[in-house]
């Protein structure tokens, strides 16, 4: 039986509604890790230039150390800092994937869920150190 291309058509979804996708932990897992990698990338920048900046002289190292008091910088580097924990877990849980281990359907998400729950309590320790 030969599908004509009028039938494929109609078989294919018009409107695709992301809202009511499900993604399994492991998909969420994944792309946290991407996206937390994304975020670190741009810590970098914003890490150097502090960096750079306290090294200039004693004058730019007192500006940067009065920006650390208030509450913006505070906020991101505990974003950077939740960020590198993220990205840590995730790529040590993908290293142990490597190895052939938490590759079935029930490890792997348990493993994800463990990896969520460990960066929270990171999270909340990285908040806690900041502030």
């Amino acid at each position: 039986m030969e599908l004509s291309e009028q039938n494929v058509k109609k078989q294919r979804p018009v409107h695709l509604d992301l809202q009511t996708i499900r993604f399994p932990a492991t998909a969420i897992a994944s792309i946290l890790h991407r996206i937390s990698g994304v975020i670190m990338l741009f810590a970098i920048g914003i890490l150097l230039w502090l960096l750079n900046s306290t090294l200039t002289s004693a004058d730019g190292f007192a500006s940067v150390q009065s920006l650390f008091d208030s509450f913006v910088m505070k906020f991101i580097l505990w974003g950077i800092l939740t960020a590198l924990g993220y990205h840590l877990l995730g790529g040590i849980r993908h290293l142990v994937m490597d190895t052939g281990r938490w590759e079935e359907l029930a490890s792997g998400t348990a493993s994800a869920k463990a990896t969520f729950a460990i960066a929270a309590a990171f999270s909340i320790i990285a908040g806690i150190w900041v502030w």
